[in-house]
């Protein structure tokens, strides 16, 4: 019994990492659309008002995005390493996940959500997302410092579900396109929810039921 369990775990955390492994990689394609520098290739293209009027804006926005692929896949190295070895990779890749955070891809992620696609209801929510963003994962590195590591492990977990938003919001964008084809503003407006709220809800749920 105690084998079968063993084998069912494991099993799904291969199935975590394949998924995990082909969502990152349709993000790194994405990202691998703005290189070399082009201001008229995907999102941009829909942002020339930003790009044209706000030269800071490019800046802002390259730095999110450049940062925001390795965010992605330091976060999930850190989270996973003990199942697989990795505990002594732990402490870097956490290290590079919580820099890249707090001095890069939030802070960015904030200024962006100003200037967001929807009016304000997604202008909102793409703040509050970069600043929850942000306050998640300052709070995991400052109980890490003070060797609070249960908690410090909590507050990971609910950084690392906002930084997932990226592959959730484009999850929600195709799905919700192809059932209701709704109008591309209204899209914005759902998507910017959606696309992180379900994720901490998700996650406050297992860590109060102790499965985190």
């Amino acid at each position: 019994m105690i084998s079968a369990k063993r084998n069912i775990s494991t099993f799904l955390k291969i199935l975590l990492i394949i998924g995990f492994g082909y969502f990152f990689w349709l993000m790194l394609k994405i990202t691998l659309e703005y290189i070399p520098l082009d201001t008229n290739v995907s999102f941009l293209m829909i942002k020339q008002t930003e790009v044209v009027e706000r030269p800071e804006y490019l800046y802002f926005f390259y730095t999110h995005v450049y940062t925001s692929i390795f965010v992605l896949l330091t976060g999930f190295l850190a989270i996973i390493r003990k199942d697989f070895g990795l505990k002594n990779f732990h402490r870097n890749t956490g290290k590079i996940y919580i820099l890249l955070i707090l001095i890069f891809a939030a802070p960015s992620g904030i200024y962006m959500g100003i200037f967001a696609n929807g009016g304000f209801l997604s202008k909102l929510s793409f703040v509050i997302l970069g600043c929850l963003w942000w306050f998640t994962t300052f709070k995991a590195y400052q109980l890490a410092r003070q060797k609070k590591f249960s908690e410090h492990k909590k507050w990971m977990w609910r950084s690392f579900a906002l930084t997932v938003s990226a592959i959730t919001l484009r999850m929600w964008k195709v799905f919700i396109v192809h059932l209701f084809h709704p109008n591309p503003m209204d899209v914005y407006q759902i998507i910017a929810w959606l696309g992180w709220i379900p994720n901490i809800l998700l996650i406050e749920f297992l860590i109060r039921k102790k499965h985190l």
